[in-house]
Parts: C-alpha cells; sequence; structure tokens
C-alpha cells in the first residue's frame, strides 16, 4: 500500500461541501482524507510519506470536456496559419512555397488554423491564393473552426469538384460571382475532400497522441473527451496503444455519427462503457450547424450586413437515428450547436425523452450554445440537459464575432452567468484545435475570457455575463468530470482520484488580468507526479 500526505497547501477542491483544504492523505492513488493537516495525521498508515507543498495553490486536474485529441496532435505536424507564425495571407503563401520547395510534386500540403479575421488582409483565403504556394500538388488548409476548408485548384481537380458539382445536403462549396469555386469547403462540403487525402498511419497517429500527453500534463490537463474525428476510423484503440508507451490522461471517446448511421452492424462494445478504466466509450456526437466565425452558425438572425442565417447541418433521419441508437445502449448523445436555431432545434427535441443513460451524466450534452433563447435555457435546466462552452472562442476569435455579428450582439454571446443563474448544468473546455490560439488547449487564457469578459484585444464582451475564478475553474474541473461521464474525478475528496495540479502563482489572488500567466509546477495523476516544469518525468 503506496501512502502520502501532501501538507502546507492552499488547496482548492471543487468540492462545494469542502472547498478548502490544507492536507491530503493519499492511498493507492486515491484521496483517504482531505482537511486540515491534524485530520490528515490522525488517519495517516505508519511509514506515510510526506509532501510539503511550501504554501503554493492546488487545484484539481483540469479536465476537458470538448476537445479533438487525434487533430490536435496531427496539426501540430502541419503549417499553423495562426499568430505568431503566420500574420497574413501573403505569409501563408509563402509558407506553401518553402513546403514545396522540400516535398515532391504530388504530395499533399496541409495545414490548419486559418481565421481570416487576423489576416492583415482581412478576407478569407481563396484558392488562387494557395496556388501562388503551390500549384502542382493539392493544399488543404483547415479553418481554425474546423468546420471550412480551403484548398487548392489541383485538389479541387483531384476531388472532381467544378462549378457543376451540386452543394452536398448540409454543405456549400464557395462560388465566386461567376458560378467558379472558391476553393472555401463549408460544413458538409469539407468532406468532400478527405477520401483523397492522405491517412496517417497507426504508428504516426499513436507517437502523435503521446506527445500530445506530455503536452496536456504540463498544461494540468489530466482528462479529454475525444469529440470525434472527420472519418470513420476508430479512436479507441490508438489511446489503448498510447497508453502502452506513457499516455496517461483519461479519455471520453465520443463516435461522430455522420460515419457509423449507416451501418447496420455497428455498436458500441460493452466493455468500452465501463467508466472506472482510463478510456471509455461515451456516446455519439452529431454535428447540428456550424461556427459563428464562418458565419454557419444557424441563428435566428441574419449575420451583420448579410442576409444568410447559416447552415442548418444535421439532416432529421441523423437526428433520430442518433437519439435511438442512445436510448437503446443507454449512451450519451451530443449535439453540436452555436447559434439559436440550431440549439432550440435539439433542446426542443431532446426535451420530450426522458433521461435514458444511467449515472450522474446528462443524457444529452449541447456544445458550443453561442447564442441561446431563453426558452431553450429553461428547457435545459428542467430536462438536466448539459451545456458545454468555451470561453476561448470570443476571447481569441474576437475579429470575426464582431464583424459577423457586431459589438451589442456579441455581449450576449454565451450568457453564461444567465445559464447558471437558472441552474443550467454547464462546463468548460476548449474544443482545441478548433480556435484561433497559438496553443489551443491550454486552459489559462480560457479562464481569462470567462472571468473578464473581455478579449485578448481589451474588447468588452459583456462584463454582466462575467463568473469568478472560483467559479471557472470548477465549471473546468468538476462541472467537466460530471458532465462527460468521468468517474471519481474533477474534485478533490475522499474516495476520488488524486489527480491535481500544483500552480506557480495563486491564480485566486492575482489580477485577473494575469491570469493567462499561470503555469503549471506539477502535475499529479493517480497520486504521482507525473509533470515538473523543469523536467517532464
Amino acid at each position: 500500500m503506496e501512502s502520502c500526505i501532501f501538507e502546507n497547501g492552499k488547496i482548492f477542491t471543487s468540492d462545494k461541501e469542502n472547498i478548502y483544504a490544507e492536507a491530503m492523505l493519499v492511498i493507492d492513488g486515491k484521496i483517504s482524507r482531505i482537511g486540515n493537516k491534524k485530520e490528515a495525521d490522525a488517519f495517516a498508515p505508519s511509514g506515510c510519506k510526506r509532501v510539503d507543498l511550501k504554501g503554493k495553490r492546488v487545484i484539481p486536474g483540469f479536465v476537458d470536456a470538448h476537445m479533438h485529441p487525434l487533430m490536435l496532435a496531427d496539426f501540430s505536424k502541419q503549417i499553423s496559419a495562426l499568430p505568431p507564425d503566420i500574420y497574413s495571407i501573403e505569409e501563408l503563401t509563402e509558407e506553401i512555397k518553402k513546403w514545396r520547395a522540400e516535398n515532391d510534386a504530388g504530395s499533399w500540403c496541409l495545414g490548419w488554423g486559418y481565421d481570416e479575421g487576423k489576416f492583415k488582409e482581412r478576407r478569407s483565403l481563396t484558392r488562387w491564393d494557395l496556388d501562388k504556394g503551390c500549384s502542382d500538388s493539392p493544399v488543404s488548409i483547415m479553418r481554425t473552426c474546423g468546420h471550412i476548408r480551403c484548398v487548392n485548384s489541383k485538389a479541387l481537380e483531384i476531388a472532381g469538384i467544378d462549378r457543376n458539382t451540386p452543394d452536398p445536403d448540409g454543405g456549400e462549396i464557395e462560388r465566386d460571382e461567376n458560378g467558379e469555386p472558391t476553393g472555401v469547403l463549408k460544413e458538409n462540403a469539407r468532406n468532400l475532400i478527405t477520401p483523397f487525402m492522405p491517412e496517417t498511419d497507426e504508428a504516426t497517429a499513436v507517437e502523435n497522441i503521446v506527445a500530445l500527453g506530455k503536452l496536456l500534463t504540463s498544461q494540468g490537463i489530466v482528462a479529454i473527451t475525444d469529440m470525434g474525428n472527420l472519418d470513420a476510423g476508430d479512436n479507441y484503440p490508438l489511446y489503448e496503444a498510447a497508453a502502452e508507451k506513457g499516455f496517461k490522461q483519461k479519455v471520453g471517446v465520443y463516435y461522430m455519427w455522420d460515419f457509423f448511421m449507416g451501418n447496420k452492424d455497428f455498436t458500441i462494445p460493452k466493455e468500452r462503457t465501463e467508466k472506472e478504466q482510463q478510456f471509455f466509450a461515451a456516446g455519439l456526437k452529431l454535428i447540428g450547424d456550424g461556427s459563428v466565425s464562418g458565419k454557419t452558425a444557424w441563428m435566428a438572425e441574419p449575420y451583420l450586413d448579410s442576409d444568410s442565417c447559416g447552415i442548418s447541418v444535421c439532416s432529421d433521419e441523423q437526428m433520430e437515428t442518433a437519439i435511438n441508437f442512445c436510448k437503446k445502449t443507454r449512451c450519451q448523445l451530443s449535439m453540436h450547436a452555436m447559434g439559436t436555431k440550431a440549439i432550440e432545434r435539439v433542446v426542443n427535441r431532446v426535451a420530450a425523452e426522458e433521461k435514458w443513460n444511467d449515472g450522474p451524466a446528462p443524457y444529452v450534452r449541447v456544445e458550443h450554445v453561442t447564442l441561446p433563447s431563453d426558452e431553450s435555457i429553461q428547457k435545459a435546466a428542467d430536462k438536466g440537459i448539459g451545456f458545454v462552452t468555451q470561453p476561448i472562442f470570443m476571447y481569441a476569435e474576437i475579429e470575426s464575432y464582431l464583424n459577423n455579428l457586431g459589438s451589442d450582439r456579441i455581449k450576449a454571446c454565451y450568457p453564461i452567468k444567465e445559464m447558471l443563474e437558472k441552474g443550467v448544468k454547464l462546463c468548460f473546455s476548449t474544443d482545441a484545435p478548433a480556435t484561433s490560439w497559438a496553443v489551443p488547449s491550454d486552459p489559462f487564457p480560457n479562464i481569462k475570457g470567462a472571468v473578464t469578459r473581455r478579449a485578448y484585444d481589451g474588447t468588452d464582451c459583456g462584463a454582466d455575463q462575467a463568473v469568478d475564478v472560483e467559479t471557472a475553474v470548477i465549471l473546468y474541473t468538476k462541472e467537466s468530470a460530471e458532465i462527460a461521464g468521468f468517474k471519481d474525478q474533477g474534485q478533490l475528496k475522499a474516495g476520488y482520484n488524486a489527480d491535481f495540479v500544483i500552480l506557480d502563482r495563486d491564480i485566486f489572488e492575482i489580477s485577473a488580468e494575469d491570469i493567462d500567466k499561470v503555469s503549471v509546477e506539477k502535475t499529479y495523476i493517480g497520486g504521482k507526479c507525473v509533470y515538473e516544469k523543469s523536467t517532464a518525468v
């Protein structure tokens, strides 16, 4: 039996019944006692080790309840179209030229993260821009939101996309005034390219996951969800293989229903649903609309200087078959819905159902929830529907939000305080890599955005919807773990996993403006140190 007392710390537990402590007794990776030093000493077995926390701030390990780990891991090997690497379309073109000089004609040039709001030119990419960088190899640059990609003329040619190609259901092939494709493929149209793109081999994917795990431990992230990739691959075995090579995070895996609904033999093996294990299958994922920054989120009112209200991506058949599958297998349903109409659609439909899954996790979780109506907020609260949102979106993508919604309308976006006051089950996450931030999984800019309700450039994003730091941390730990279904996770309390982080400064005492400067000194998983700032373990 391994035991250790962690003492002399300023421990924030996220347990509302015992919110602060100074010591905790950990036995075999679980918290046995937590409170004052005297209590921990009283129950410590003989030979118990001790760690002096030296007055440092300790919080539970972060639980990122919505991210795309394989995409994030893979994108780290691609061209980044974001600051501080790229500030203009011209610079991106030059980066593509450099890539072409080092690679053979015909190879795929891949990149991610472009955001027209951050380009010096203040416009979107087109295929003609990418052609200047490379015309004899296919080029695909994913927009930061993950819902739009821009490809060059060679990629369009390979995929057989021309002026006569019809828009797919729930997607749009953007065209110029002459009807020619611009190279911008929105929502389901972005998938017209994927069958022709190279697949990452399994060994490389596993190596990428292991490398990502090291980044996550350095950020204090101890558990994540995989919200599905843009293909029909099964990510679960990749995590199992990564664990054998040292990957330590717990992972809840969701399956993108678009790619499995046509397979009558698709099922989720029962042994994968056990939540006590490091990896578990959590449920299904659907895409209901697009993104605000891409003007494809399905709104109730048109975007600024536009007659478009966005795109409804999910068909009735997709939604109904997903609900039926989840009810039959008692797993969770996740629905991406940013715009008011998309949120109303899913909330109104699932509110007619009774909770179908086991345990405390909500039977349905709605992702992003940018502009919910009052009715949708109240229905979600009444039925226990979870909302998973990302303060980092407006914080990092303020240019697009201002351009697409205007300064008044953005203040109504992500009404976090209102949703909490009305009793919505709510948590924070990043959606990494689908946001315009250089290190998109970093929790601290995300928390800063929620606490200040100002964007990185100082723009007012609606101060009346700000929350205090303690609430933000709880939403990023306890609430995230509960909504995603992680067992014994997200709080520092007796019986829970000893997964916690030691910060380099006290996040509760510093100025809110400095929250993004906080870093992790040490990360513990199961009571064992898995990261130190000086050296990763």
